[in-house]
């Protein structure tokens, strides 16, 4: 079995729904989470990057979240309440009894890192990648983007924004249904919480990655943000092995 092919892990989360994690390395343990439509074979071990953090001296804690990869992924609204996917990470984090770990994220789980740390997450250290101030305090908006998508697939005109997307839906199989109650569960953090996250943050996101609002203007709102340009756009910064040894560098300080 290759670095890139990590047998997943189950824990059921605190309603009861079966969640899947994978693990790569030996160490300080690191819980990284995929984004919206990804897992973690996709977002962290394909490319790379969870490798280039365990070889810094980490033990990568990857979930899937709640309807994505090997997670559950019920079609019914109410397994989806608001944070729920903050809820199973805060279960993953309990389930595995971490008390001293770094957290981090891509797009929506950048997000998940930051509803985890309004709830009570105490990290040493946290990564938000992907991600823009518009998308911790509006979530709205891109949620209104997806949902579009979702409900009009196959309708899209080819190598558009929205085709894009969901020819990335097919690569990881997902499922639509699923999916589309996963953006029930989005919160907003309000600006004003943005300053009780003392811990120091990177925030690192592709040179041409708007699609999530500002990186440089959340690393400004957060007490101890530093921001970080990696190659690409939202989609293609992910296959970018520069995203990885950031978040390694970083991690490793």
């Amino acid at each position: 079995m290759t670095r890139n092919e990590v047998e997943p892990r189950f824990f059921e989360s605190f309603d009861g729904q079966r969640i899947a994690w994978r693990e790569l390395g030996e160490g300080r343990p690191v819980v990284l989470i995929h984004g919206y439509f990804s897992d973690a074979k996709t977002n962290w071990l394909r490319y790379g990057h969870a490798a280039a953090v365990a070889d810094k001296g980490f033990r990568v804690i990857m979930p899937d979240l709640r309807g994505h990869g090997d997670s559950a992924k019920p079609h019914d609204a109410a397994s989806y309440p608001a944070d729920a996917l903050m809820r199973d990470g805060l279960a993953l984090i309990a389930q595995l009894g971490l008390t001293d770990y770094d957290l981090g994220g891509y797009s929506l789980g950048a997000r998940t890192t930051v509803r985890m740390l309004a709830n009570g997450a105490m990290p040493r250290r946290v990564v938000l990648s992907g991600m823009g101030l518009a998308g911790i305090v509006a979530t709205a908006g891109r949620g209104g983007y997806f949902r579009n998508v979702l409900t009009n697939l196959g309708t899209f005109e080819r190598g558009s924004r929205e085709w894009l997307t969901e020819a990335f839906l097919k690569t990881t199989k997902g499922d639509p249904e699923a999916l589309l109650r996963v953006l029930d569960t989005f919160v907003d953090t309000p600006h004003a919480a943005l300053p009780t996250i003392e811990q120091p943050v990177l925030v690192v996101a592709g040179d041409e990655d708007d699609d999530n609002g500002s990186a440089a203007e959340l690393a400004v709102a957060l007490p101890a943000g530093e921001h970080a340009e990696v190659p690409g756009n939202h989609m293609s910064a992910v296959t970018k092995p520069e995203l990885g040894e950031a978040i390694a560098a970083f991690l490793a300080r």
